[in-house]
This record gives structure tokens, sequence and C-alpha cells, in this order.
């Protein structure tokens, strides 16, 4: 009787351990990350710059003729013209006066109009671009079971990376990763 009894306890040990050591193996509940490396992403931000200008513009014309210029300067030129001379050639110095006049009547009158000028101040803008460089994760390396595995995470994973169920937690809130996942 004592030897059945020894070989059942030792039966029960065997089956003991056989079941610690596959227990053991399921147990595992982390996976060791060997590095995790920081990667970012360039992105281009445009700035829209504005600032205040001055602009010059011409004044409304009302005579865009110059008809209130060139007859005060005909009649000017015709009175002038009118002292000069004696008969016929009084009135060729009337006519003369009064065109010469008529003439510089407008062109004074057209400076006069040009000068007139308003200033108001416009907002002018144009957009800028800048680059800078934004957090994309990271590239993680980590064992399992005596083998390595890659993925890309989004948060840093720390020093371990959770196992549930056999399968390494890539996230919190994510499913448990296949091996396709960690392949």
């Amino acid at each position: 009787m004592n030897s059945s009894i020894t070989i059942l306890a030792a039966g029960g040990l065997v089956t003991l351990a056989g079941v610690a050591a596959v227990a053991g193996h399921e147990a595992s509940t982390t996976a060791r990350v060997v590095s995790a490396i920081a990667t970012t992403h360039s992105v281009r931000v445009a700035h829209e710059q504005c600032h205040d200008e001055p602009v010059v513009h011409q004044a409304p014309v009302k005579d865009t003729h110059r008809l209130l210029g060139t007859g005060l300067g005909a009649a000017i030129g015709g009175i002038l013209g009118h002292q000069v001379g004696g008969g016929r050639g009084n009135t060729l110095a009337t006519v003369a006066g009064a065109a010469g006049g008529a003439y510089a009547g407008n062109k004074v009158q057209e400076k006069t109009q040009q000068a007139d000028t308003t200033t108001t101040i416009e907002k002018r803008c144009e957009t800028t671009y800048e680059h800078r460089q934004e957090p994309a994760g990271y590239e993680v390396v980590y064992d399992y079971r005596g083998e390595r595995h890659r993925v890309h995470l989004d948060h840093d994973p720390g020093t371990t990376l959770p196992v549930v169920g056999g399968k390494v937690q890539l996230s919190a809130t994510a499913a448990p990763a296949t091996a396709a996942d960690h392949g």
C-alpha cells in the first residue's frame, strides 16, 4: 500500500509540475520592450500676415474734358491778345491769345486734377508658410516568448507591454494583437 501511495503522490507531483509549467508559459503577463524610438512628421502651417498700407488714389474728376480751364484760359488769353496791336493785327492777336490761353488753361487744369489725390489706408495680407515637426508615434521593438517583433504605436509603451490571454496588448483600448500584428 505504501508503494501505491508513493506512485500516486509521484504522479500527482509530475502532473502538478506540468500544469505549473504550462500555466507559467501562458501566465506571462508582459512582453519586454527593447526600444521605443519617437518619430515625427513635417507639417506645413499657413499664417496670414496683414499690415495697413497707405494707398494714394486720384480724386474723382468732375470736369473730365477740362472745359473750365480751357474756357477760362481762352478768355484770359483773348483779353491779353486784344491789348496787343491795332486793327487787323488786333483781331489776330486776340484769336492767337484766345487759342494759346485755351491750351494753357487746359494744361493747368490737367496738372491740377492730377495733383488732386486722396490717401486711404488699406489692409494688405499675404499668406506665409512654416514647416514644423509634430509627433507621429513610436517605432517599438519588443521581445515576447523569445521572439523579436516590431510595431508602430501612437504612445510610448514604457519598458513592457501587457499580455492578456497570451496576446500582446498594443494599446489599452485596442483588441489583443494577433501574430500578424507583431510579425
